[in-house]
């Protein structure tokens, strides 16, 4: 069960979907509504719907940029024709959550321990 539609998705890019995009965008919204409940399956449905969003336009890309979505540094030559990108996050077209994504999720930067032996006593 995806948490945001097509609709969702393109309300939010800067380019309009062609109708082979829009059929992926459904797939990538599925798959990404699992990855969300490995994470935090007890988020709010807005947060669930914007980190979908994000997950999928990350995936399908601008469709116009030489640089790829969640890059972190990059390098582009001229008649050597050479481009080097680091991602910070997964690679090109992954699903992939990010770390401002798992804090709206309620799941970032959480420290914890649990121990059973203390049930004991």
């Amino acid at each position: 069960m995806a948490y945001a539609t097509v609709t969702d998705v393109q309300a939010r890019m800067t380019r309009t979907m062609s109708q082979d995009e829009q059929a992926v965008c459904s797939t990538l919204l599925d798959d990404a509504a699992v990855l969300i409940d490995t994470y935090n399956a007890d988020a709010t449905a807005d947060a669930k719907k914007v980190v979908s969003c994000r997950i999928v336009i990350r995936a399908l890309g601008d469709g116009e940029s030489m640089v790829p979505m969640g890059a972190s540094q990059g390098t582009m030559s001229a008649l050597g024709y050479s481009q080097s990108w680091t991602m910070g996050n997964g690679s090109v077209g992954e699903l992939y959550i990010n770390k401002t994504e798992k804090k709206l999720l309620g799941s970032g930067d959480k420290i914890g321990s649990y121990s059973p032996v203390e049930e004991l006593t």
